[in-house]
């Protein structure tokens, strides 16, 4: 398993970490649903940041980029569901990130960095639609009063095929995630190579 290592710890390492952090809550404001998603779910691109820092810095400054991220987002903006979310986009992400990351950084090329991306993506999807169905969306309904049901009918609004928990699941949950990992690792394959230079000085 990867870990930073005592270089890893420098000073101008964390000040990468904070900047890519902060640009990362940034992009978090920057949200929006989509149109086969329940609209607790929010599209954004905030996972940028955190894949930029472990292709650059190694896969633990991907998930420290993203704690970082989502401790500013409840500091600043506060949460609307009870830290609940905020949990959940730091778990989805670090998955990515650190996955990616990790292929990646053994042996930096960009078959490497692509396959990374493309593991990331699957996995991310896999594990949090999973963590969702048995803990993630049950916890946060107890958490609000509200049953699974009503849930399953704001999906249901905006997509006819969301019937039931499992039908959310897979025809909300994962295609969203899956949109996601796309969308972020197109932007990341377009841009890293350009401002690699700048975190590497």
């Amino acid at each position: 398993m990867y870990t930073l290592n005592k270089e890893s710890w420098n000073t101008r390492t964390m000040v990468k970490v904070s900047v890519l952090g902060v640009i990362g809550f940034i992009l978090m404001l920057f949200d929006f649903p989509l149109w086969f998603a329940p609209p607790f779910l929010k599209f954004d691109i905030s996972d940028l940041p955190s894949l930029i820092g472990a292709f650059s810095l190694g896969p633990m400054a991907g998930v420290l980029v993203q704690l970082l991220k989502n401790i500013l987002n409840v500091v600043i903006e506060g949460s609307t569901t009870m830290i609940v979310g905020e949990f959940s986009n730091f778990v989805v992400g670090s998955i990515f990130a650190y996955i990616a990351g990790y292929i990646y950084y053994k042996d930096k090329n960009f078959k490497n960095a692509l396959i990374g991306l493309i593991v990331g993506t699957f996995a991310m999807t896999a594990l949090i639609s999973v963590i969702n169905y048995f803990f993630m969306i049950p916890f946060y309904a107890k958490l609000f009063g509200m049953s699974i049901e009503k849930i399953v009918d704001m999906g249901n609004a905006v997509n006819k095929r969301v019937v039931d928990f499992k039908s959310l699941i897979i025809y909300a949950i994962v295609p969203f995630n899956l949109l996601k990992g796309l969308v972020v690792s197109l932007v990341t394959i377009l841009i890293y190579k350009k401002i690699s230079p700048i975190l590497h000085r």
